[in-house]
């Protein structure tokens, strides 16, 4: 029996991750409206129009409110769309995690969704374990330690090119070690793994993160290590990117995929 469809999400932001949540929605809930740059907006209508997907400018433009707010578009569109929602009391699910290593916006959309007595949800993105660590921090953590291994061209783009010869590298090699927070703002792109962990647990400046660059992996490969009076856990994936974004990891948009899914189940 084929579920009807029943939830209505608005995207922002409608690149290679949002494509992929879209190709991946469950029955019972499909996309409504998409928040894009002007410059985009043409070839989008003629793209999305015939889906009965409206492209919008901004929040005020929606003739209605949506069940689900995901944004998929990083630091200055969360800032710009994700406050007003928050305020209009709909729940924001946040994909640029890393975003939220600047204090102040963070501390905005903390305030929107008292004022709008909303729900701004983090997801879990690339990686695995964030409740057991968020659980773990109830007791109080003593370490928490991050490292990242991709390939060089997953790190192509990024603040990693002024650090290594990327064409170079022969060997798994570190080009970062620092904390969370300098992590996330210097690899926006590439680090909200970072801020996640960190805001799950220790917080950005004491959550330490280690970068490293290797030429004979295709995947991204992410390493957690925690200690505490709950004892010590140790977290590993080797996940593979996106074929359209080799910086994303396919976990980051499955798990924007889950938030769509939980609309139409009774349990969190």
């Amino acid at each position: 029996m084929t579920r009807t469809c029943s939830k209505r999400i608005l995207l922002i932001g409608y690149g290679a991750m949002a494509r992929e949540v879209v190709a991946r929605l469950p029955d019972g809930v499909r996309v409504g409206w998409v928040i894009v740059p002007t410059e985009f907006h043409a070839a989008l209508v003629s793209e999305l129009t015939p889906q009965g997907i409206e492209v919008l400018d901004s929040i005020n433009q929606l003739d209605a409110a949506p069940d689900l707010v995901l944004e998929c578009a990083g630091h200055a569109a969360l800032s710009e769309h994700g406050i007003p929602a928050l305020q209009r009391g709909w729940r924001l699910a946040v994909v640029s995690v890393g975003a939220l290593a600047d204090a102040a916006l963070h501390s905005q959309l903390l305030n929107a969704a008292r004022d709008g007595d909303a729900v701004l949800q983090l997801l879990s993105g690339a990686v695995a374990g964030m409740d057991g660590l968020a659980a773990a921090r109830e007791a109080g953590l003593d370490e928490v330690t991050y490292i990242s291994r991709k390939s060089p061209r997953s790190w192509r783009g990024s603040a990693a090119q002024q650090m290594i010869d990327l064409d170079a590298v022969a060997e798994t090699t570190v080009f970062f070690e620092g904390n969370a927070g300098e992590a996330a703002r210097a690899f926006p792109a590439n680090a909200n793994v970072a801020a996640t962990i960190a805001l799950n647990g220790m917080g950005m400046e004491a959550t330490r993160v280690v970068l490293m660059v290797d030429p004979h992996t295709r995947r991204n490969t992410h390493r957690i290590h925690a200690r505490g009076a709950f004892g010590e856990m140790t977290i590993e994936l080797a996940a593979n990117p996106l074929p359209s974004n080799p910086k994303t990891s396919m976990l980051a948009a499955l798990s924007a995929v889950r938030a769509c899914r939980q609309l139409l189940e009774p349990t969190a």
